[in-house]
């Protein structure tokens, strides 16, 4: 007979379960953004810089609406963080092709190294977990990320392999 108390807890939706899960992602969110916030407080730029340097980098030639609607900020907001960056030459605007009124955001090569210094030590955060985990885990993480995520943005996540 196998003992029930070996293996995962079936009640996993008991109230300190839950809790458990919104404090371990406090403390992710904490020790997974303490090198970048560092780096970024060195040459005066904080945690709303590193979102926007990393959304741009990750979709060159974003516009400022689009960057709108991931971030969900103020257009005010984004206007501060954004003149910073353009001002220290991370970001590069230019109009739209189709509508002059647009305003495309790339990196510069200043933002490009930017971005990387900022995200290496991200990505072997996660890279070092998943080894961990493994594969099983690192889908049913994913899954429950998915979960927690507003059902609009789920579709821009394709299943691995379908990118």
């Amino acid at each position: 007979m196998a003992d029930v108390k070996s293996g995962p807890n079936p009640l996993f939706l008991r109230e300190e379960d839950l809790r458990q899960g919104i404090e371990l992602l406090f403390y992710a969110y904490r020790d997974f953004t303490a090198e970048p916030d560092a780096m970024l407080a060195r040459i005066g730029l904080g945690r709303a810089h590193h979102r926007v340097v990393y959304f741009v980098g990750r979709y060159p030639s974003i516009t400022v609406t689009e960057l709108l609607g991931i971030l969900q900020i103020t257009k005010q907001s984004l206007s501060r963080v954004l003149s910073d960056l353009v001002e220290q030459e991370y970001i590069a605007q230019r109009p739209g092709t189709k509508d002059r009124r647009q305003r495309l955001l790339t990196l510069t090569d200043k933002g490009v190294e930017l971005e990387r210094s900022l995200s290496d030590a991200q990505r072997a955060r996660i890279a070092q977990a998943y080894r961990a985990a493994g594969a099983s885990a690192v889908e049913g993480f994913r899954t429950v990320m998915l979960g927690i995520i507003d059902a609009e943005d789920r579709a821009k996540f394709p299943p691995p392999g379908k990118r």
